[in-house]
């Protein structure tokens, strides 16, 4: 099949990292943007992306765009955490090309990718300070009762036993004051979310394609074989503090419209996840379980995207 006409982009984050981009304009509203976030390993490039980045140019503008570490952006991966400022950036970018609504659309690590930067951004106070229900700052901590002093693993239940290779915490935090810095003016803000495929809290080891994740996070082969097979560049070093988790930061995104998408086949993250985001979340909010959907970018049919792009089209 032909696609939409794309047009290269680069932008840089907050902290100084190139991304790569596309920028497909709308075939339908003028005024409407949609920021296209792959999961893990993916990038712009995939035929996945650019078919779904196809079907939701008849609704709006793209911006698509590979996270660090992966495709052709510099820097490292870091599994969920400063892909925020990642994303920060593409929102920027669209806002400044003249999209006046701009949503977010993320798969598999990019669904907890928005819902982490529209929950952080909800969560501004006036002083650009992140708070949470605990009121102990958003990023101040371990989160989730996790001891941030174990060996950490950023995709799985809890702390893990790992080889004398593996990251060790404390290594190249994410940094909580440039998050704060970056997501604490209007620039960056969203109309609308949408969160296909995310897990909802950190270190989920429950099925098979999860622990493979891990594997290739974690030891020296594994990250090897994801910079060969792949081209993802990981990080080696664990997450201090370890981030929001997506279900806690969904608690905050409200009043932004949030859409959780998730399928009853999905291999990677069970329903439980989408659950708890929803859960966890407050109004607007809508739930979406497709039967047979798999996972992420790879299950979704043209179908589904557009009656995303029709859920974005009306909730901006």
């Amino acid at each position: 099949m032909s696609f939409a006409p794309s047009f290269a982009a680069m932008f840089m984050t907050e902290d100084d990292v190139r991304i790569d981009a596309a920028h497909t304009p709308s075939r339908g509203a003028a005024d409407l943007g949609i920021v296209v976030a792959h999961g893990f390993t993916g990038s712009l490039r995939e035929l996945t992306t650019r078919r779904i980045t196809h079907v939701l140019s008849e609704f709006g503008g793209v911006v698509s765009f590979d996270f660090r570490g992966h495709g052709r952006s510099g820097g490292l991966s870091t599994v969920g955490d400063l892909e925020v400022l990642d994303l920060e950036a593409a929102v920027r970018h669209a806002r400044m090309i003249g999209y006046t609504r701009v949503a977010t659309v993320g798969f598999s690590m990019g669904g907890a990718v928005v819902v982490r930067h529209a929950g952080l951004r909800g969560a501004t106070r006036s002083d650009g300070a992140m708070v949470g229900p605990a009121g102990n700052g958003l990023l101040g901590g371990a989160g989730g009762g996790l001891d941030a002093a174990a060996v950490l693993s950023p995709v799985m239940d809890g702390p893990v036993s790992l080889d004398g290779d593996a990251p060790l915490p404390g290594r190249g935090g994410p940094g909580p004051k440039l998050v704060n810095a970056a997501l604490g003016d209007g620039r960056g803000r969203v109309d609308a979310v949408v969160s296909v495929s995310s897990p909802a809290r950190w270190y989920y080891r429950g099925t098979k394609p999860m622990r493979q994740v891990h594997w290739a996070i974690e030891r020296r082969l594994g990250r090897w074989a994801a910079r060969v097979g792949r081209g993802t560049r990981i990080r080696k070093g664990g997450w201090d503090p370890v981030p929001l988790a997506p279900y806690e930061a969904a608690a905050t995104v409200t009043p932004t419209p949030l859409l959780v998408v998730h399928g009853d086949s999905d291999s990677f993250f069970p329903v439980e996840h989408a659950l708890q985001l929803y859960g966890a979340a407050r109004d607007p909010r809508e739930l979406w379980l497709e039967p047979g959907f798999g996972h992420a970018e790879t299950a979704a049919t043209p179908g589904l995207i557009r009656r995303i792009g029709a859920w974005v089209s009306a909730s901006t």
